[in-house]
C-alpha cells in the first residue's frame, strides 16, 4: 500500500512539473500568435485611418496653391503685406507643432485613445478659421490683421489635428509591413485630398475671372470698370463657396477617423521612468544622427517642391499666359502624382527606400528645367504636368514611409525612452513648415521688387522673369542639395530589416514574460 501511494504521489508530481510548464508554454505561443493576428490591420481601418490624412492635404493644397494669388488679387494686399502675412503665419505653424506634439506626448491615455481627443476637439475650430481665411472683410484699416490671426488661429488648430494624427500610425499597429501598408493608403489618400483641394478650389473659383475682356468700343471704358468690380465680387464669393465644401470634406474625414479607427496602447515593457520634459526630449531627438539627416536632407526636397507648388499658379497665370487653364493645370499634375503613389509604393518595396528618393526626387529635375527652357505651349505645359505629378507622388510619400523607421531605430538604441513618437513627426513638420514660410514669404517679396501691380492682369517682363526662377533653379538646387544629405543617411534595408527583428523580438520577449508572470 505505502509502495502504490509512494509511485502515485510520483506521478502526480511528475505530472505538476511537465504538464503545467507545457500549459504555460502553449498558452504563450497561443498568446503570441493572437497577439501577431491582432497587429494585422483590416483594410477597413485603413482606409478610415488614410481618410483621416485628407483634410490636412485638401486645405494645404488649397493654401499652397491659391493664398498667394488670392491675397494678391482678391484681397488686394500689397506683396510686402502679403508676404508677411504668409512667412509669420508659416512660422508661427512651425512653432506650434514641436509644442502640441509635447503635449502630446505627456497626455494620459483616455477612454477613446491619446491621440483620439486631439484630433475630435480641434475639429470645430479649425473649420470657422479656415472658413474666415477665404472671407474678404468689409474694411480695409485691418485687413491686413484679419488674415494674419485667422490664418495663425487655422494652423494652430491644423496641428493639433495633423500632429496626433501623424503619431497615430505608431499606435494602429505595433508590426512594420502593416504600418507601411497603412502608410501607403494614407499617402494615397492624401494626394486624392491634394487633387480634390485643387479640384474644389480651381474649378469654382476658376469659373469666375476678374480679368474681362478688352472692350472693342473705346468709349466703353465705364463698362469695363463696371465688368471689373463685378467680376471680383464673384471672385470673392467663389473663393468663400470653394472654402465651404471644402469645411464639410473636413468634418466627415475627421468623423470617419474617429469611428473606424482603434487606437492601440503603447505595447512593450513598462517602465517607472519618468516621461521627459520638452528640453529632455528636444536634445534627445536631435542626437539622433540617422533623424538629423533625414530631416535635413527633406527639408531641402521639401522646401524645393514648397517654392514650386507657392509659385506655380502664378507661373501659369503671367509666365506662360494660361490665365484660363492654370485650374486645370494643377488638378492635372495632381492626378497623375495620385495615380502613381501606388507605383512608388512597390518600388521602395523592390529596390529600397533610398534608392526610391534618389529617383523620385531626380525624375522632376529636366521637366522643371523645360517647363522655363521652351516658349509657352498649352499642350508641352500639360505634358510636363503629367510628369511632374510623378516627382510629387514620390516626395509626398517617401518621408512619411521612413520616418518610422527612424522611430523604430531610435527604440532599438533607447528602449527604456517611452511616449516620444509624437515629438520625432512633430519637429519633422516643424522645420518643414518654417522652412517653407520662409521661402514664400522671401519669393512673395521678391514679386513685389520685380514690380508685380496687384489686382493688375498684365504684369510686367521682371515678373515673369523672377517667377521662372522660383519655379525652375532655385527648386533644382535645392532638391540636389537635400539628396546630397540623404546619401549620409545610414538606415538602409538591412538596417532597417535588422531592427524589425529586434523589435519583434522584444516585443515576443516580454510578452512571454508577462504571461509566464501571470501563470505563476
Amino acid at each position: 500500500m505505502a509502495r502504490g501511494e509512494g509511485a502515485e504521489q510520483y506521478t502526480a508530481t511528475l505530472l505538476a512539473t511537465t504538464v503545467k510548464p507545457m500549459k504555460t508554454e502553449i498558452k504563450a505561443v497561443k498568446s503570441k500568435e493572437q497577439r501577431r493576428d491582432t497587429q494585422k490591420l483590416s483594410l477597413w481601418s485603413k482606409l478610415c485611418y488614410a481618410i483621416g490624412g485628407a483634410p490636412y492635404q485638401i486645405t494645404g493644397s488649397a493654401l499652397g496653391f491659391f493664398l498667394q494669388i488670392y491675397l494678391l488679387d482678391v484681397a488686394q494686399l500689397d506683396p510686402s503685406y502679403a508676404s508677411i502675412i504668409l512667412f509669420v503665419g508659416r512660422a508661427w505653424d512651425a512653432i506650434t507643432d514641436p509644442t502640441v506634439g509635447f503635449l502630446v506626448s505627456r497626455s494620459k491615455w483616455t477612454g477613446i485613445g491619446r491621440m483620439m481627443p486631439w484630433i475630435l476637439c480641434s475639429t470645430p475650430f479649425a473649420v470657422l478659421t479656415y472658413l474666415l481665411i477665404w472671407y474678404v472683410p468689409p474694411f480695409e484699416e485691418g485687413k491686413v490683421i484679419w488674415y494674419l490671426v485667422f490664418y495663425c488661429l487655422f494652423q494652430s488648430m491644423l496641428t493639433c489635428f495633423h500632429v496626433p494624427y501623424s503619431a497615430l500610425t505608431m499606435f494602429i499597429s505595433s508590426d512594420q509591413k502593416e504600418r507601411d501598408s497603412a502608410t501607403a493608403y494614407r499617402m494615397t489618400v492624401e494626394v486624392l485630398g491634394t487633387v480634390l483641394g485643387t479640384a474644389i478650389q480651381g474649378q469654382i473659383v476658376g469659373g469666375v475671372s476678374s480679368c474681362p475682356t478688352e472692350p472693342e468700343n473705346s468709349n466703353s471704358t465705364n463698362i469695363t470698370m463696371n465688368t471689373t468690380i463685378i467680376s471680383l465680387e464673384d471672385t470673392k464669393r467663389a473663393y468663400l463657396l470653394a472654402s465651404g465644401v471644402i469645411c464639410i470634406i473636413y468634418v466627415v474625414c475627421a468623423a470617419v477617423l474617429f469611428f473606424g479607427v482603434k487606437e492601440q496602447k503603447e505595447s512593450g515593457c513598462k517602465t517607472s521612468t519618468p516621461p521627459l520634459t520638452f528640453r529632455q526630449g528636444l536634445w534627445v531627438i536631435m542626437s539622433h544622427g540617422p533623424y538629423v539627416k533625414l530631416v535635413i536632407g527633406f527639408l531641402f526636397t521639401s522646401l524645393g517642391f514648397m517654392l514650386l507648388e507657392g509659385n506655380f499658379a502664378l507661373f501659369i497665370t503671367h509666365a506662360l499666359g494660361h490665365r484660363k487653364d492654370f485650374q486645370n493645370i494643377l488638378l492635372v499634375i495632381m492626378v497623375s502624382g495620385t495615380l502613381t503613389i501606388p507605383w512608388w509604393q512597390w518600388f521602395l518595396t523592390r529596390f529600397g527606400k533610398k534608392t526610391a528618393t534618389y529617383c523620385g526626387m531626380l525624375w522632376a529635375v529636366p521637366f522643371m528645367i523645360l517647363i522655363v527652357s521652351i516658349q509657352s505651349h498649352l499642350v508641352i505645359s500639360y505634358l510636363v504636368s503629367v510628369a511632374a505629378g510623378v516627382s510629387v507622388a514620390a516626395a509626398f510619400l517617401l518621408p512619411w514611409s521612413m520616418l518610422p523607421d527612424v522611430v523604430d531605430d531610435f527604440k532599438v538604441q533607447n528602449p527604456d525612452v517611452h511616449g516620444h513618437e509624437a515629438l520625432f513627426y512633430s519637429f519633422y513638420v516643424f522645420f518643414i513648415k518654417f522652412a517653407s514660410g520662409l521661402s514664400l514669404g522671401i519669393s512673395t517679396l521678391s514679386l513685389k521688387f520685380a514690380g508685380y501691380v496687384t489686382g493688375e492682369c498684365s504684369q510686367p517682363e521682371a515678373v515673369s522673369l523672377t517667377l521662372k526662377v522660383l519655379v525652375s533653379p532655385v527648386p533644382i538646387v535645392l532638391i540636389v542639395v537635400g539628396l546630397l544629405v540623404i546619401v549620409t543617411y545610414p538606415i538602409n534595408e538591412e538596417r532597417r530589416k535588422g531592427n524589425r527583428k529586434l523589435l519583434e523580438d522584444l516585443l515576443d520577449s516580454n510578452s512571454e514574460t508577462s504571461e509566464l508572470g501571470s501563470s505563476v
